[in-house]
């Protein structure tokens, strides 16, 4: 059992950093590249990850309010059916489809034209 836990902790260390590191703003990263702060987690199975925990993040909280939580504080789940926005967008998907009629009744309009043309220029008779 022990052995098990020799390897399920460095993995479950490796996950987190992981998950953790790919989470963070490119902004965030410290001293290297997010990119490469990847692939030290994933290259030195136990040392990249305590180094991305240790020095690869800025974990002092952001002034400009990024941080997940406080962005679910500001916001409320509204419903669709109450939310305007999707009713506007469902109203705008409804000029779409008269739109697209009138482009068909343009349509038949214009292949009618072209048939009762050319049944006119042939020749009637021999």
């Amino acid at each position: 059992m022990l052995r098990l836990l020799m390897y399920l902790v460095p993995l479950a260390l490796t996950i987190y950093a992981l998950i953790d590191c790919l989470n963070t703003p490119e902004d965030e990263a410290r001293h290297l590249p997010k990119i490469v702060w990847v692939f030290i987690v994933l290259l030195f199975w136990i040392v990249g990850p305590i180094a991305w925990l240790a020095a690869g993040k800025v974990r002092t909280p952001p002034q400009n309010g990024r941080t997940p939580s406080e962005w679910h504080r500001n916001q409320r789940f509204v419903a669709p059916d109450d939310n305007p926005e999707f009713l506007k967008s469902l109203d705008k998907d409804d000029k779409d489809e008269q739109l697209l009629k009138d482009w068909e009744a343009d349509l038949r309009r214009r292949e009618e034209d072209l048939k009762r043309r050319a049944s006119d220029e042939e020749p009637k008779g021999d």
